[in-house]
């Protein structure tokens, strides 16, 4: 029997979608059939993003402007424009904090980060779980960071707040799973995205290194010599959100091509 990679009738949010791996999974879980929520604070880009994605199943895609530094309003967004609507998937997906060492962040980066990450991710899941319930379908896929499994140098906020989704995740995956509810996190290493062009920026500022050296040496770092394409994670989200992965649940999966050395 072939995999059931089908997702037509289903609904999908997707966050952080404008760009990067959040476009790159909503045009995935589209070509797959999904109708697609485009979520992101910018709505010129989520218009353009929402021309990009796939229709051949007559899907009907469309977007909601949200910025994710305010919980409250997202919730009261949410609320409203989810009304009517019903929702199988969500893909929670927010840019990460700025690179720094932990020892020297200040209280509101880590604060804001919590909001923007774990808070938001939150206020999504409350806002579509009884849907999820009714729909007897649910698939929550949080895109985090291999950092989980292995704090990556100079991203301190960022390793604590991600290792802090990671646990509320398997929580939740627990407490759902009996409702035909999976949750499970995509971990992406170095990824051809807007972020990781950032760190590379900041990091030959600070050092005095040529972009093209540190970039190589982000390659190397991989068994596979070279950086992921957003496609390549997007794939693994797909497969979680389709059928095909019933019973899979609870779980990280790494997609950087080797490179975290832990299991």
């Amino acid at each position: 029997m072939l995999m059931n990679l089908n997702l037509t009738g289903k609904t999908a949010i997707v966050c952080g979608s404008t760009q990067g791996i959040g476009l790159a999974a909503a045009q995935q879980l589209a070509q797959q059939g999904a109708s697609i929520i485009l979520i992101a604070r910018n709505e010129q880009k989520l218009i353009d993003a929402q021309g990009s994605l796939d229709q051949s199943a007559n899907q009907s895609h469309t977007y909601m402007v949200a910025d994710f530094s305010n919980p409250q309003s997202l919730e009261e967004k949410l609320a409203s424009f989810l009304s009517d609507k019903s929702i199988e998937i969500l893909i929670n997906n927010t840019g990460g904090p700025a690179g720094g060492p932990v020892n020297v962040a200040g209280l509101d980066e880590f604060r804001s980060a919590f909001e923007q990450h774990l808070i938001c991710n939150h206020v999504l899941v409350q806002a579509v779980k009884e849907k999820m319930k009714s729909a007897g379908y649910g698939r929550i896929i949080n895109v985090i960071s291999t950092s989980v499994k292995q704090p990556l140098p100079n991203l301190g906020v960022s390793n604590t707040i991600r290792g802090a989704v990671a646990n509320w995740s398997k929580t939740l995956a627990n407490e759902l799973g009996e409702f035909n509810i999976t949750v499970n996190n995509v971990l992406p290493g170095a990824t051809d995205t807007v972020r990781l062009k950032s760190i590379i920026e900041n990091k030959a500022a600070k050092t005095g290194r040529s972009y093209e050296e540190i970039l190589t040496e982000m390659s190397n770092a991989s068994p596979m010599k070279r950086i992921a394409k957003p496609e390549e994670v997007a794939n693994a989200i797909g497969f979680l959100a389709s059928p095909a992965a019933s019973y899979i649940n609870g779980i990280n999966v790494p997609v950087d091509g080797g490179r975290t050395k832990s299991l």
